[in-house]
């Protein structure tokens, strides 16, 4: 896999119009293309083919399911006929509704298990009712639902680079890790609503295998050359990997 094959970029965009042109822009400059809640919900399932023939790149289906085991199951087998890499479901509470989504996914599609929002910090976990030693390590409740996901048939998770090395020690190299929250070295860190945020370099570096980045790119003067630029850092990550 070439660095720019670990790069998806999110089509969080209000219209149909404007995903489409970043799709037809970046393809072959990235190497899978993200559709989120409010793209879905605006444009409908048919957004996924239009989407592929317009980047021709892989799809990942940004959903996060949260229901009832047989929901979910129900929901993913509608999905796993629209032919997308990866679709996510919250690890939540239940290994019954991840082996649901495993089930319903018909071996057609690869469940990400969402472990905890790169949004959410220590004061979140407190506040939510957590035991007191998740909200002093993250790390815990991360790696946790990880095993969980692994346990229960998914393909990976999405994470922090600042858990990729541990989940990937906890449950194999064939367990995917999909890290949001990056933010390139010239770009910097500053302030959004992202709390667990690492450069790719770091995160590759760190053990994960895709990375979700949108805004640095999107809202670059070139974004061709953003996702260039972005590629040459992972670039950097594998190598200090050793791959």
């Amino acid at each position: 896999m070439s660095p720019k094959d670990r790069i998806i970029f999110p089509l969080d965009l209000p219209t149909e119009t404007e995903a489409l042109d970043y799709a037809t822009l970046l393809c072959g400059k990235v190497g899978m293309f993200k559709i989120g809640l409010e793209l879905f919900l605006e444009c409908g399932p048919s957004i996924v083919e239009k989407v592929r023939q317009a980047g021709a790149a892989d799809i990942f289906l940004d959903l996060k399911l949260h229901d009832i085991p047989v929901t979910v199951e129900r929901a993913v087998a509608r999905v796993a006929d629209l032919g997308v890499r990866f679709l996510t479901v919250h690890c939540g509470e239940s290994e019954a509704m991840l082996k649901g989504a495993v089930a319903g996914s018909g071996g057609k599609v690869g469940i990400l298990g969402v472990t905890v929002l790169t949004s959410v910090g220590p004061d979140d976990i407190r506040k939510s009712g957590f035991l007191p030693q998740y909200a002093e390590d993250l790390k815990q409740l991360v790696v946790k639902r990880a095993v969980m996901a692994s346990a229960c048939g998914c393909a990976g998770v999405i994470c922090s680079g600042h858990e990729a090395s541990v989940i990937r020690e906890a449950a194999g190299d064939d367990f995917f890790t999909v890290t949001p929250g990056i933010r390139p070295a010239w770009e910097g860190t500053g302030a959004d609503d992202q709390k667990r945020v690492m450069t790719p370099a770091e995160a590759i570096a760190s053990g994960s295998d895709y990375l979700v980045i949108g805004r640095p790119i999107r809202n670059a003067e070139d974004p061709v050359a953003a996702a260039a630029r972005v590629a040459e850092e992972i670039q950097e990550g594998l190598l200090a990997r050793g791959r």
